[in-house]
């Protein structure tokens, strides 16, 4: 389904996940295996060369491989197979010791994590310039006050530049999850037929440690054939991404709604129209992102029934593994991306979250009039004297600075300048601001050291 691919999927983590990677990423196994095994003298050295010269993926006749794993069960047994023929074309005798010791879960599992270093190396320039700019555009909206909003409804002010800092917080949060989980992760998986290596007698574990080696991976204490935890938290961080992402999105779609109209996607010629009425802008950056987590928690319920897998090789469970993993990360992969491309070009209308804010016409700062006179008459009987104002001013159509004037139960304590202050939202934001520098304090700290 390749013509989705540019629309839900098209991010640099998706190249990771192609056919003839995935197969190079196995062939480097099998070479890696060799130099190995010959370095600690289980084949002979001269072996070496012919395996890893034909360890080439385009000796690899994808068609036929693809057609002989419906049989085999998986994609190792018959590229084994086609590997070995190719270095039988070169040298009968180095044919023999293709693939010694190994199993076919370890040729696939190691090819998935080699293939998961290379989009986590993706993944981290990407989050590194998400970061960079959700923290230059909270600062520069540290002042920009708007409604805030609960249950839907305005409640009280706040800035877009806070709401940016939420995600920038959220962001450095997961920027730090990944850097804890890539250690556990990248892990060789070498176990051969049950997971003892018994194969290869008392050369396994000296195998093991320069195979490792040879692929710039960790040895495991123990291989892992049928423990998933590594594959469900590298899924699980990527679908968290994902969360995170698609709630700005969903924010700014909602912000960007015509009766709302205080954000937009960039503007530029073909993006975001109609087939049918040509004044949409529609917010296509949102909705990819927003594809992007309908789909993750589904294939993530997938992922998390992989963990239970019969004693020591599954059935069923790692093979639902393959395709699963892949697709959350080309989807955030392409969330991110969306969500780059978003908050770089957004347009965003001061003036228009300043014309929403007068919408309620001083209700929504109802609660800072019944604070300062609650200082007077105690917070039970403000409450209920801003209340009936409130109720009046929505009955009778009058703006709430209007009603309070003329009311002595407020005058009697609180002059008229006194409640044009407490009315004005720009001056109720509380401590958004403060919140906005402790988080980009905290990002100069993660981007430049403290």
């Amino acid at each position: 389904m390749t013509l989705f691919t540019p629309l839900m999927r098209g991010s640099a983590l998706t190249e990771p996940f192609s056919d003839s990677n995935l197969v190079q990423k196995m062939l480097d196994f099998e070479a890696a295996l060799a130099c190995a095994q010959a370095e600690c003298g289980v084949i002979p050295p001269l072996a070496v060369a012919p395996i890893a010269s034909a360890s080439r993926v385009e000796n690899i006749d994808m068609t036929a491989l693809a057609d002989s794993a419906s049989y085999a069960g998986n994609l190792a047994i018959p590229l084994v197979k086609q590997l070995t023929a190719q270095v039988r074309l070169v040298d009968e005798e180095a044919a023999r010791y293709v693939h010694w010791g190994a199993t076919s879960q370890d040729v696939i599992d190691t090819g998935t994590i080699l293939q998961l270093r290379e989009a986590l190396a993706g993944t981290q320039g990407q989050l590194s310039r998400l970061i960079d700019t959700f923290a230059e555009q909270a600062a520069r909206y540290q002042q920009t006050v708007m409604p805030g909003r609960t249950w839907m409804q305005q409640a009280l002010p706040v800035t877009w530049g806070l709401k940016l800092a939420g995600t920038l917080d959220a962001l450095l949060r997961w920027q730090t999850r990944l850097q804890q989980l890539l250690p556990r992760l990248m892990v060789l998986q070498f176990g051969g037929a049950a997971g003892t290596l018994a194969s290869l007698k008392e050369d396994a574990l000296p195998v093991a440690e320069k195979l490792a080696q040879a692929l710039g991976l960790a040895l495991p204490d123990t291989p892992w054939h049928t423990q998933r935890d590594r594959l469900l938290e590298v899924g699980a961080w990527y679908a968290g991404v994902g969360g995170t992402l698609a709630k700005f999105a969903q924010d700014f779609s909602l912000l960007m709604q015509t009766e709302v109209a205080e954000v937009s996607e960039a503007d530029a010629p073909g993006r975001g129209g109609s087939s049918a009425m040509p004044h949409k802008r529609n917010p296509v950056s949102c909705a990819s992102i927003l594809t992007a987590m309908q789909r993750t928690p589904g294939l993530m319920t997938t992922l998390y029934s992989c963990q239970l897998q019969q004693h020591e090789r599954a059935l069923g469970g790692w093979q639902a593994e393959w395709e699963v993993l892949p697709e959350i990360i080309m989807l955030v992969g392409h969330a991110m991306e969306q969500t780059q491309h978003l908050t770089q070009h957004m347009q965003v209308f001061p003036d228009k979250m300043r014309e929403n804010l007068d919408i309620t016409r001083g209700l929504m700062m109802a609660e800072s009039v019944t604070l300062a006179l609650a200082a007077f008459i105690g917070k039970a009987d403000a409450h209920h004297v801003l209340e009936s104002l409130c109720r009046r001013s929505v009955e009778e159509n009058t703006p709430l600075q209007m009603m309070l004037v003329n009311e002595p139960r407020v005058t009697d304590y609180l002059t008229i300048s006194q409640i044009a202050r407490l009315l004005d939202p720009t001056g109720a934001t509380g401590s958004a601001g403060i919140f906005v520098e402790r988080v980009l304090s905290r990002y100069k700290e993660h981007r430049y050291g403290s």
